[in-house]
């Protein structure tokens, strides 16, 4: 087997990886990763013969942080831009830690107040 089938996974196994199946037809939905290839220019897979995409390891630790951050966490495609712009920020997915502790706190105290003015005058 070449070590380059070994370093780099083709757009189909990154598919698999991440289980992204078309809920409908039971396929591989490859066009996920093409779509968070467009948005997020921290996913730059491999061009080799034949034009194919192939993903390495970086590659794919990023899509799984990308779809963890997405689909989990509910994140918007800005807000992963974002964060995944930010070096100093880290996020552990195995620790389940927070994200922005304290912007939420302070929007919750925002939004608190703004209840708690609206029965007050209702």
């Amino acid at each position: 087997m070449n070590d380059k089938n070994k370093i780099y996974k083709s757009i189909g196994e990154v598919a698999k990886i991440l289980d992204l199946v078309d809920k409908k037809t039971g396929k591989l939905s490859t066009h996920t990763l093409r779509f968070w290839e467009k948005e997020f220019k921290e996913v730059k897979p491999h061009i080799f013969a034949g034009n194919r995409r192939y993903y390495d390891t970086k590659s794919i630790e990023i899509l799984k942080r990308i779809q963890f951050l997405l689909k989990n966490k509910g994140m918007t495609i800005k807000g992963v831009k974002i964060l995944l712009q930010n070096k100093n920020s880290e996020l552990d997915e195995n620790e389940n830690k927070s994200i922005n502790t304290k912007n939420i706190k302070i929007k919750l105290n925002k939004i608190s107040k703004l209840i708690k003015n609206l029965k007050s005058n209702g």
